[in-house]
């Protein structure tokens, strides 16, 4: 009998903890063998238990190495043989893009049933790919809309500039007094920039901020931008 596909999960929601727990329970060649609440949890759990796979949150504040996608990049530097499932409510352009640069071939939304957590599980254990249906269905939607070329989601360095003061609180009509530009280019710059991380809500450029530390620069995203 094969050996069981062993398995951390990491999300600071513990409903959802729990949720995931007991959806993987389901698989009989799964077993969970440990649980972390938060990055600091997640170290020494990686530190000092085997396991296979790793299901992880993507928003996940409150600890030393952070959340989102300078998480996800630490993990990969640090553990790149551990194949990781990325649960989010995120599913925008930029996001995936960045998560399959970062080598994740894992994104289940947690809108979906959380079955798909367990076939995600069995399919990264033996190195495929797995996307639950409704990040499919955005990657299906983001191919037609770009034409293919995914590959182009960048923002340019006055778009990220405008992002970034938006999401720390500022309004249009302050950051344009800050950056000495009119309100109509400082609006235009922020639509262009959610346009091209297919946000359509300003609640979601909050979240995507949360999530992949846009409002910091040292965590390694520079690399997105563009000189235009």
């Amino acid at each position: 009998m094969p050996e069981p596909v062993r398995v951390v999960i990491a999300d600071d929601h513990p409903v959802i903890l729990f949720g995931a727990e007991q959806a993987l329970l389901k698989f009989p060649g799964i077993e969970v063998v440990a649980r972390a609440r938060q990055s600091t949890e997640l170290m020494k759990v990686l530190q000092t238990v085997p396991c296979d796979v790793l299901v992880t949150d993507l928003a996940m504040p409150g600890g030393q190495y952070g959340d989102g996608l300078p998480l996800i990049g630490y993990l990969r530097r640090n553990f790149p043989n551990l194949p990781i499932v990325v649960l989010t409510m995120l599913e925008n352009a930029a996001l995936l893009k960045r998560l399959s640069e970062l080598g994740v071939t894992s994104v289940v939304n947690k809108a979906d049933d959380l079955s798909h957590i367990g076939l995600a599980v069995q399919h990264v254990s033996r190195r495929l790919e797995y996307m639950s249906p409704s990040v499919k269905a955005s990657l299906e939607t983001l191919r037609m809309n770009a034409g293919g070329k995914t590959d182009e989601v960048m923002l340019s360095k006055r778009e990220l500039e405008v992002v970034r003061l938006f999401v720390s609180g500022m309004t249009i009509k302050e950051i344009a007094e800050q950056l000495n530009r009119s309100i109509k280019t400082i609006s235009t710059q922020k639509n262009t920039a959610m346009r091209k991380l297919g946000l359509e809500r300003d609640s979601e450029l909050f979240q995507y901020a949360q999530s992949n530390g846009l409002a910091n620069l040292s965590s390694g995203l520079a690399g997105e931008l563009s000189d235009q």
